[in-house]
């Protein structure tokens, strides 16, 4: 029974050592972004029953044991940030990172562009993604309001260019609406538009009243030209003629389009009351609408609630350019801790996979959140009862092992 006693009292040594270490990391990370606790489960050594007579029964352990150290998987509170690329997941999930041999999975997402504007962790691991694939050469070629993840094995590294350029969209159609009134005065409106080589310029109208009048309704002549901000420049001067009838609907139009330098440019006026019209007794006010966008160079990316990596430019225009990818595993308590925050995948854990929605399409399954980071999910009053319960169970196997020894020295003693 003494022999018994030592390799109790070992054993207890042993196991709450475990425990203690355990909460000591679990409180050092307590301000660790991203961190996840663990638990220590014990469990008991094989015991034997004694019978204490009178039909009752009790039994003796010979020890314990740490079963397991278990993922406390519940998330930790968010910390609001100010900066669009520090990403939080709202439920289960992972974001992947790399350093080019490993691939692992962490739930800090205080990302960042490095030099180069590759998208990293604040020690240089690269995230994972999918990639828009439109970019070439430096220029934006298409704008995607979304991506959709590609498969695993697709994942990439998140890297976009210093210097972007968002290529000028020559303006095609010009569109007014609004009333010039019935008055035999010249009046004159105008629309921005952009060129071919990716210029603003000035389309102007300027509408004349054809005197004579003939009939109920009003006539007008119209010059349409394109110019330069400046005016110095001329690039086409178009004529044309319109008419409204008595009530000031727009009946015919003669004038269609014009050139602006180099790009055509459609002149829409409407028919009937929707466009311009001509109705005396009410103000004279004429608004004017057209496509187009000028060139824009990069200002800068951002990183939006659905994980999607966004371009923006001078021009005021936006498109995603990648996407950060969001990782799940059939059994996350299975993973293998590498570093404080980062893990990598084991047998237990199984093969990193994404959710689907009703189409087939791979999706992140978790809502993300921009310009918030997860704090440490360790709560500092249920480590501070775990480390003095693991402390108190330790001396209570320290004093075991001691008593056991004096006991052993009194048994020696009485036999000499």
């Amino acid at each position: 029974m003494m022999t018994q006693a030592f390799y109790t009292g070992i054993s207890g040594l042993q196991t709450y050592q475990t425990g203690i270490d355990t909460v000591s990391n679990n409180l050092a990370n307590m301000s660790t972004i991203g961190f996840r606790g663990y638990n220590t489960e014990f469990s008991s050594l094989f015991e034997r029953s004694v019978n204490t007579g009178a039909n009752m029964s009790d039994s003796i352990g010979i020890g314990v044991q740490a079963q397991a150290n278990t993922m406390d998987r519940s998330m930790g509170s968010l910390l609001l940030s100010d900066r669009s690329t520090d990403l939080a997941i709202m439920g289960d999930g992972w974001f992947g990172v790399t350093n080019g041999d490993n691939t692992l999975y962490t739930r800090a997402g205080d990302f960042g562009f490095d030099r180069d504007s590759d998208l990293v962790t604040t020690d240089g691991y690269h995230i994972l993604g999918t990639m828009g694939n439109n970019i070439n050469d430096g220029v934006l070629t298409g704008v995607l309001n979304g991506i959709p993840l590609g498969d695993i094995g697709s994942q990439e590294k998140l890297n976009f260019p210093n210097s972007l350029t968002y290529p000028a969209e020559p303006s095609t159609i010009a569109s007014f609406t609004g009333n010039i009134g019935t008055e035999a005065e010249i009046t004159a409106v105008g629309a921005s538009v952009v060129d071919s080589e990716g210029n603003r310029n000035h389309l102007r109208l300027e509408f004349t009243q054809i005197l004579p009048q003939v009939g109920d309704g009003t006539q007008w002549d119209v010059i349409a030209t394109t110019q330069n901000l400046d005016g110095d420049i001329i690039y086409d001067t178009q004529t044309g003629g319109v008419e409204f009838d008595g009530r000031g609907a727009l009946i015919s139009n003669t004038l269609s389009s014009i050139d602006n330098n180099g790009a055509q440019v459609t002149i829409d006026i409407g028919t009937g009351f929707e466009g311009i019209v001509a109705i005396s007794n009410v103000p004279v006010s004429v608004s004017s609408m057209s496509d187009g966008v000028i060139a824009g160079d990069l200002e800068g990316y951002t990183i939006d609630a659905n994980s999607e990596v966004i371009a923006t430019f001078t021009n005021s225009m936006q498109s995603s350019v990648g996407k950060v990818a969001v990782y799940h595993f059939i059994n996350e308590q299975g993973l293998d801790r590498t570093t404080g925050t980062r893990f990598s995948k084991s047998s237990n854990s199984g093969e990193a996979f994404f959710y689907t929605d009703g189409n087939g399409q791979n999706i992140t399954g978790s809502s993300v959140a921009n310009h918030k980071l997860e704090s440490s999910n360790v709560r500092m009053e249920v480590g501070l009862t775990d480390l003095i319960i693991y402390q108190r169970a330790y001396d209570a196997n320290s004093k075991s092992i001691t008593t056991a020894d004096e006991m052993m020295q009194k048994a020696l003693s009485m036999d000499a």
